[in-house]
Order: structure tokens, then sequence, then C-alpha cells
């Protein structure tokens, strides 16, 4: 299969409900760029490269110059033979996996439009549908319950809190959630805002009430969070600290938590991500399938990823619920939390630009 036309096309997104974690700065806009793969016998393809500049480091501008640079390439290779032309492509974008990313899901995409099936099909059709956390902002106490309502109206069963800021703060919120809601399953992210002590502090306050606690310690501080699991009573998931194989490989090997995050925008799309989850796989380690702020078409390939394999044990797929304009148009669907896989080939997305 040859390719015949890329084009690479940024993107400014807005959001409805601006965005709070940690000790990051409030996000009211993302950029994202999209690329269109076309072939010669008349196929299109799709990806999208988005970025947390907190995770990776990346910028808007080093993006969209990394997703040209591997258009450049990406023209002279088949994209079928997807090992090896992704491959290619890792030299090209360097330090940027969301431009890996957006060349990684176009070239599944094509590969499902090949075959004419779904890409959670090709990929290994485990299951057709998965539940999906709902992220709540850092807000104080009374806000936080009236944004954990308003989802649990939307259908919403699994609530994701962000915290990390103020730890006993964090214990009195979801208290409160818990309390507001008791049917519901809380989850807490502290995006890395706690030390050992007010990490054990919060997981045994929180006992019981939790699933589990995600990213208590500092990413770069694979000690810290050792120890965290090793006395913790709820799992500790492994979020900022995943960004790739390398260091999906060192929190496994020191048994740094009980699982693991694969991101697709972060770590360079469905190719690298399945190899996160083969590490978490063989260290008896559950998978999580995050996401940042990114349109619906991550969301699609996030999806037929975690749909794949049995080792996914948790979905954390909502990036795409809040974007305003968000041009794809995906054929997936949202039915009380459940995220549910369609049986169109490839993404099952095309853009509307």
């Amino acid at each position: 299969m040859q390719i015949s036309h890329i084009e690479v096309t940024p993107v400014e997104l807005g959001l409805r409900l601006p965005y709070r974690a940690g000790r990051t700065a409030e996000i009211d806009r993302v950029t994202v760029v999209f690329v269109r793969v076309e072939t010669r016998d008349g196929r299109n393809a799709w990806g999208c490269a988005a970025f947390d500049p907190t995770i990776t480091g990346e910028t808007a501008e080093g993006v969209i110059r990394a997703c040209r640079a591997c258009a450049d390439r990406a023209r002279d290779l088949n994209p079928l033979n997807t090992e090896y032309a992704l491959e290619e492509l890792s030299r090209v974008a360097a330090s940027t996996p969301a431009a890996l990313c957006a060349f990684d899901l176009a070239f599944h995409d094509l590969l499902g439009l090949a075959t004419g099936l779904p890409l959670y099909r090709l990929l290994g059709g485990y299951r057709q549908r998965i539940q999906t956390s709902v992220t709540i902002s850092i807000a104080p106490v009374k806000e936080t319950v009236e944004l954990a309502r308003d989802r649990a109206r939307q259908g919403f069963r699994i609530l994701k809190i962000k915290g990390g800021l103020d730890a006993e703060e964090d214990v009195r919120r979801v208290r409160a959630v818990r309390q507001a809601l008791p049917g519901l399953t809380l989850r807490l992210d502290a995006d890395g805002g706690y030390t050992v002590q007010e990490a054990l502090d919060v997981a045994r306050a929180l006992e019981g009430e939790l699933e589990m606690l995600e990213q208590p310690t500092s990413p770069d501080n694979l000690e810290a969070l050792a120890e965290v699991t090793r006395y913790s009573p709820l799992p500790i998931l492994a979020d900022q600290s995943v960004t790739g194989l390398a260091s999906a490989l060192e929190v496994a090997a020191r048994r740094a938590a009980d699982g693991l995050s694969a991101k697709l925008a972060a770590c360079g799309g469905i190719r690298c991500a399945r190899q996160i989850d083969t590490i978490a796989r063989a260290a008896r380690m559950a998978t999580m399938v995050g996401c940042i702020n990114e349109p619906a078409l991550l969301t699609a390939a996030g999806l037929s990823f975690a749909l794949s394999s049995p080792n996914v044990q948790y979905g954390d797929l909502d990036g795409h619920l809040d974007l305003v304009d968000d041009p794809t148009v995906a054929s997936f669907r949202l039915e009380e939390g459940w995220l549910i896989a369609s049986e169109s080939p490839g993404l099952g997305s095309t853009v509307s630009l």
C-alpha cells in the first residue's frame, strides 16, 4: 500500500469546564494536531497528536514540527508494514511521543480499513465494552460534591477525584462524595503531590472507600512510590511515572506499584501501550488505559487497546468529554459510563475539518 498524500492540521480546542489538577495552572484550551493519511487506492485514515507538557515536556511548536517531519518520512513507507514503519518514524519523532502517536493511530486505522475489521478485533477482541471513570477536578468540598453529582446524573458510576494539594482536604472531599453518592466507585489521583507519609495516611484513612490511589508521590521518585505500595492497604497505580517502555520496566522491576497506566498520547501510541501492557502482565500488575485532554479520535484508539487485553482492569477514557467543537466523528458509544465499540473498520472514526 502506497501513501499518496498526508495532511497535518493543528487545531485549538476549548474546554467546557476548566481543568484543575495538582500544582499545574488551570487549563481551558488545548492544542492538538490531526493527521490525515491518504493512500493511492483512495483510503483515508486519521491520527491525532495531543500532549500534556507536565508529563512529556512537549510544546505545540515541537509537536507540529515533528508531525511534519514524520509526514515527510512516512510518504516513503508502506503503512501496512506497521512495525517497520513506526520504528522508522520513532527515530524521526525522537522525544515527541505525541507525533509518533498520531501516525501510530493512522497506520493502525489503515490496517482496519484494509481488512474491513474494527481495530479492537484486530488487536485481540477480548471484550466489546469497558467502564470508564470520569474526572472530578480539584475544587472545594461542596463544589467537588456538586461536580460529582452532575457526573452521576450523566450516568457515570466511577469517579476519579483529582487531589494532591492538601492530603487532609482530599480525605474530606472523598468522604463527602462517598456520603452523597454511596453507590459509586471512587478513585483518587494525587498527581504526585504527596509525601510518603501523607500518601499512607490518606490510604489508611480511605481504606474501603477507594478502589485505588493513583500516583501518590513524585513521578521521578520510584523509591518513595515503592514504599507507599509496600505499606498501603489500597492498590497503587503508577501514572506519570510511566512514560514509555524503560520507565514501565523499571516500575515493574522495583514492584513500585500495583499497576501501570498506559496513555497513548504520552507513550507514542497503540504499539507502545501494548508493550507496556505486556510488561504489566508479565509482572502480574494491572493495566489502566489512561488519557489526557484529547479528541474522541484518541479515545477511540485507547478504547480499541483497552478492549484487546484481559489485563486491562481500569478504564480512564474521558479526555474528550469536555472538549468544545471536537471535529471527530466517532462511532463508539457512551452509555451509563460504559464505552462500547462499534463494528466499523479501523478506529471507526473520521474527522470533519
